[in-house]
């Protein structure tokens, strides 16, 4: 049974490189937004980093394991760096059951990947709020991602917090090896295309943004934009209004753009 609590706004997060994690300056931003914010009663995640093939929802063990899983990256921090990385936030099996009377979700006893704890350990460090991981779903379009993301309004209504990690922004072959390297005009003009379409609740122009200018190049794949789709399928419930707390680039053409929606 779903309780009452206060609500809480869906958020979506531009979590960057695996980095973020050692990341003192990023997290502090991270860090002031989430003391900004009331506190949750649980932790919904929807990471860019886990699609199946049905919506799916990770593990709900007492003490969740970490996955470290950085196939193709090469920052400044080495992977060896960051599985030293913990997490120790419980598992969330009441936000389980809860999902369970909203939508038919299989079970996985999958870890959480680093779209998971990478924001999550600057945004919530002291750990103690529960968390679950809920997978993206193969092929889904945008539209499919929102109506999901409308199905879980119920419990972002009920204090959860409904959490998108992903990118405004993702193409590992123009990521620059510096960290303050120049953003090209593409990233920039993708970047505040898909923001003002936010902004202004346009959502059937941001479900066809594969056809919108420098799509391939800021997308080449869906992953890291299809957890927005289901944030703002949650937002949908809330009245309309919509923030970008943390902006700017990394890596040259990788957008920080975080999201808080609602009011």
């Amino acid at each position: 049974m779903i309780d009452e609590s206060p609500r809480f706004p869906p958020l979506f997060v531009s979590h960057g490189a695996p980095a973020l994690a050692l990341d003192s300056v990023r997290g502090a931003e991270l860090t002031a937004w989430a003391e900004s914010l009331p506190r949750p009663r649980s932790i919904l995640v929807v990471s860019a980093h886990w699609s199946e093939p049905v919506l799916t929802r990770g593990t709900t063990r007492a003490h969740p394991p970490l996955l470290h899983d950085f196939d193709g990256y090469s920052g400044e921090a080495a992977p060896r760096d960051l599985t030293r990385v913990r997490y120790a936030a419980p598992g969330a099996p009441e936000l389980a059951s809860d999902l369970a009377d909203l939508a038919r979700v299989a079970r996985s006893h999958r870890g959480w990947d680093h779209g998971v704890w990478a924001p999550l350990v600057h945004m919530f460090p002291q750990a103690d709020i529960p968390v679950l991981q809920l997978s993206l779903v193969d092929g889904a379009t945008p539209r499919h991602l929102y109506r999901i993301g409308q199905l879980l309004s119920r419990l972002a209504l009920r204090g959860c917090l409904v959490l998108g990690s992903g990118g405004f922004t993702h193409n590992l072959d123009e990521i620059d090896g510096q960290r303050q390297a120049p953003t090209p005009t593409w990233a920039k003009e993708f970047d505040a295309w898909a923001a003002n379409l936010v902004s202004d609740a346009e959502m059937d122009q941001l479900f066809a943004y594969r056809s919108a200018e420098h799509a391939l190049l800021a997308h080449p794949t869906p992953e890291h934009l299809a957890p927005l789709f289901v944030v703002a399928g949650v937002a949908s419930r809330f009245p309309h209004g919509v923030g970008f707390p943390i902006r700017g680039f990394e890596h040259g053409s990788l957008s920080r753009r975080c999201v808080q929606f609602g009011r």
